[in-house]
């Protein structure tokens, strides 16, 4: 029987910013796990999984990222991280990376683009709605203070959408422009060689982009149970396995990942 290792493997999660501190400046880093590639190998484990180490501003762990083609400096460089990877499969070790293309940090460049005008190419890469339509129908953020997933932003008098922190609008789906940007990221790290991707709150990329009200027992801050009715109104949208297919075709299916 052709196994396939994905299925098979025992797999290590590794949150980078507290495993290994290579310089003494109390953050983990990718030197670390490096000095530790023979340790993490006796442990018998056939992949890695590795949190978010993308360039970020760290409003939420590392998920807010502002370049998905880049080191957050507080992890190494690229440089570090090429010598990982190849220390990794040097050893028979695969390395699986986060992907989170649900919803950006708003320091991204798309999102410095989109909220600077209406008429900005980026505009469509998140969830916008003019103040002028009125106050969109209530969402609840998992993580913002005031509960509310719609924010007022000042620059265009437009709320856009954050199902979690307020730093983090979601990412606009319908969008094939966006898509393709997403494809392309997932060819860079392919491409450099990593074995995978573990994919963060996928079912939330596709929405009913109508915003339909919220059934009056939904009117209460959104749970992080995950309801399987309340969720309908947040994720699982009527274009979710189009999306992961198409994501198949462009990228997964051409690679052994």
């Amino acid at each position: 029987m052709n196994k396939k290792w994905w299925k098979e493997a025992v797999v290590y999660q590794i949150y980078p910013r507290s495993f290994k501190d290579s310089d003494g400046d109390g953050v983990g880093d990718l030197k670390g796990i490096i000095s530790k590639l023979d340790y993490i190998k006796s442990l018998g484990i056939d992949v890695v999984w590795l949190n978010p180490i993308y360039s970020s501003p760290n409003d939420d762990n590392g998920y807010d990222i502002s370049d998905y083609r880049n080191i957050m400096k507080d992890f190494g460089t690229m440089d570090d991280f090429n010598t990982l990877l190849k220390g990794m499969h040097d050893r028979k070790i695969r390395l699986v990376m986060d992907l989170v293309v649900n919803h950006s940090s708003d320091e991204h460049e798309w999102f410095r683009q989109s909220r600077s005008s209406r008429t900005n190419p980026y505009r469509d890469y998140y969830h916008w709605w003019p103040a002028e339509k009125g106050v969109p129908a209530k969402r609840w953020s998992f993580f913002d203070e005031d509960a509310s997933a719609w924010w007022l932003d000042s620059n265009t008098n437009a709320y856009y959408l954050h199902y979690f922190a307020r730093k983090q609008p979601d990412l606009n789906w319908e969008n094939p422009k966006l898509r393709q940007e997403v494809y392309s990221l997932m060819k860079f790290w392919f491409d450099k060689g990593i074995d995978g991707f573990r994919m963060d709150v996928i079912p939330f990329i596709s929405k009913d982009t109508t915003f339909p009200p919220l059934p009056a027992e939904y009117n209460a801050p959104a749970r992080l149970d995950y309801d399987p009715n309340y969720i309908e109104y947040y994720a699982r949208g009527p274009h979710l396995h189009e999306y992961l297919q198409e994501m198949n075709r462009e990228v997964l299916s051409k690679y052994d990942v």
